[in-house]
């Protein structure tokens, strides 16, 4: 039997859609039905420099035996690079699976609604609550030019990120995504906020 909840324990199918009600899914082959765990998933998001790395030991330490905390560039591998789709269809499988362990999963990372909601995998959650974090442009473009050569962050890929950080916050209330700026905030205070909202929305 898999934990991956697109293969039929049953006959082996794996599924390119799964057929989930409730927490139950069924075979669209052989028609088996099998219960799984449909916990919440918390995606941490936000441009980069605004704190979504930073947060990751922090809260690692905070949230030892309650939840997964997860670093989405793990995967960002140049095997999944030019398919960002199954970038992230990846990573709701790879979620999915770890909630079978009963503990649900933080995931740091770049992401939107947009890019989960519509994915056949979001089937397998209960909810994906959205926080972001964000910042004032000086502060993201003075801690991307910070980094280290071998990050990359040239001029042009560092206004793409504030666009990314503008939109946020234009679209955040329509998106359903809750906001926190860390322009002010010290990293203490940051995973302050952070623990608090993950902890509120915990089942």
């Amino acid at each position: 039997m898999s934990l991956d909840l697109r293969i039929c324990p049953a006959c082996g199918e794996l599924a390119d859609r799964p057929v989930v009600a409730g927490s139950v899914i069924t075979c669209t082959k052989c028609g088996h039905e099998w219960p799984f765990r449909k916990l919440p998933l918390f995606a941490l998001t936000g441009p980069s420099g605004a704190g979504k790395s930073t947060m990751g030991p922090l809260l690692a330490e905070r949230f030892a035996g309650d939840v997964v905390l997860l670093e989405q560039d793990t995967l960002w591998i140049g095997a999944l690079r030019d398919d960002v789709a199954a970038f992230r269809s990846v990573w709701l499988r790879m979620a999915a699976v770890l909630h079978q362990n009963g503990r649900p999963v933080v995931l740091c990372g770049t992401v939107a609604p947009p890019e989960f909601e519509p994915l056949p995998e979001r089937a397998f959650f209960s909810d994906i609550h959205y926080l972001a974090l964000v910042g004032s442009p000086s502060s993201l473009r003075a801690r991307l030019r910070a980094r280290p050569a071998w990050r990359e962050w040239d001029e042009p890929r560092i206004e793409e990120m504030l666009e990314f950080n503008d939109w946020l916050r234009r679209s955040a209330p329509e998106l359903g995504v809750d906001l926190f700026d860390t322009t002010e905030a010290s990293p203490e205070e940051t995973a302050d906020h952070v623990e608090k909202w993950i902890r509120a929305r915990l089942p």
